[in-house]
């Protein structure tokens, strides 16, 4: 029976792990910033975009890295935590002391448990919110025409005319691929400030170089009156930059649960495809329970007898093992989203699995 109140071992254990994660995690998320930025450089003198903006775009986007990197980190900095404790010998001393493998295991996974309940919160607060800012920063600085705003969507401007888009997103059919716009509303400003037209459209298609309104309601306002006509679809001449559209619209990887729980309902009643939202949302819900797998499954390969040797093959082992979960659980996302079955399946039976393994590998080698 493992006692859960914790001691001084537990908390000397989940110490060094936490600073061996914490030092990994640093390296990996300063690499990958050095990466972005200058994948950035690549973007540098469209439109206004500077170098001060590249800075900027990846310092908003630091907690994303952050929340994605975590897992990763996570596993080779409890096995390198332990692997030194290993070579210290002070996981011997431990083991003598009377503590089982498993409560090793169980010290390092409640401290890696706060670490992940920390980013999974991250990223539902500042890193939602960093990326959507990054996202109108590189789209307002490259099209001086395009903003984004957080509560209505997508604003664009051409003229007079302001154009107010609430969601969107690349389509492809039949090897075509277009922008598309959906519930749309274009205002049409007189030069003296007047408000001359509001028009509502369904959808607004970018195809073959020219848009496409369809099923639109157009109000005019007249000196003393106003109109309203209602037609199938018509023509707008228009030269917005698409590319600056298409980036300001929000990718499901980079929206909140809440958001995504929104979009999966809306797109849902209105029969529309919300796989690529269901995927994204479950792998929310899924995160901390696939970190505690992969590290737990990682775990006992930095058990062993050290006299033999070989500590640094374990660890590689280890590591080889923890990231084989990642290739196998986007497969079955993949899998989840060609054939049309639950995504809370695809990504419960990784977990399950490697959980399975690592207890097989624990009563293996435990004595």
């Amino acid at each position: 029976m493992i006692r859960l109140r914790p001691n001084l071992h537990d908390l000397y254990v989940g110490r060094v792990v936490l600073g061996t994660v914490l030092l990994v995690w640093a390296v990996l998320l300063g690499l990958d910033v050095m990466l972005g930025l200058a994948d950035q450089a690549e973007d540098i003198g469209q439109g206004g975009y500077s170098f001060g903006h590249a800075v900027a775009w990846v310092a908003y986007t630091v907690p994303r890295r952050a929340y994605i990197l975590f897992p990763t980190a996570a596993v080779i900095g409890a096995l390198m935590g332990l692997g030194q404790m290993a070579a210290s010998s002070e996981l011997t001393a431990l083991r003598a002391l009377g503590l089982s493998r498993k409560r090793l295991s169980v010290s390092v996974a409640v401290a890696l448990a706060l670490l992940t309940g920390l980013m999974v919160v991250s990223m539902e607060t500042v890193g939602v919110w960093g990326q959507q800012q990054a996202i109108a920063l590189k789209a307002t600085a490259r099209s001086g025409d395009v903003a984004v705003a957080r509560y209505s969507g997508l604003w664009a401007r051409e003229g007079n005319v302001f154009l107010n888009a609430q969601n969107g997103e690349e389509r492809l059919d039949d090897g075509k691929q277009w922008l598309q716009l959906r519930d749309v509303r274009l205002y049409e400003v007189a030069d003296d400030g007047r408000l001359q037209s509001i028009a509502h459209a369904a959808t607004a298609d970018h195809i073959d170089g020219n848009w496409r309104l369809n099923d639109v309601v157009r109000t005019t306002f007249h000196e003393r009156s106003a109109s309203r006509e209602r037609i199938d679809s018509e023509r707008w001449e228009s030269k917005l930059d698409v590319a600056s559209l298409a980036a300001g619209l929000t990718n499901p990887r980079y929206m909140s649960a809440r958001d995504l729980a929104r979009s999966i309902d809306y797109r849902k009643r209105n029969e529309l495809d919300a796989r690529e939202y269901e995927d994204n949302y479950w792998s929310r819900w899924f995160y901390p329970l696939n970190v505690l797998a992969l590290c737990l499954a990682a775990i006992p390969f930095a058990f062993g007898n050290l006299r033999s040797g070989g500590l640094g093959k374990r660890l590689f082992l280890g590591i080889v093992f923890a990231l084989a979960f990642w290739v196998l659980q986007l497969q079955f996302s993949r899998l989840a989203a060609a054939f049309k079955f639950d995504f809370r399946i695809a990504y419960a039976l990784p977990p399950i699995l490697m959980l399975s393994i690592s207890a097989w590998l624990f009563r293996r080698r435990s004595s």
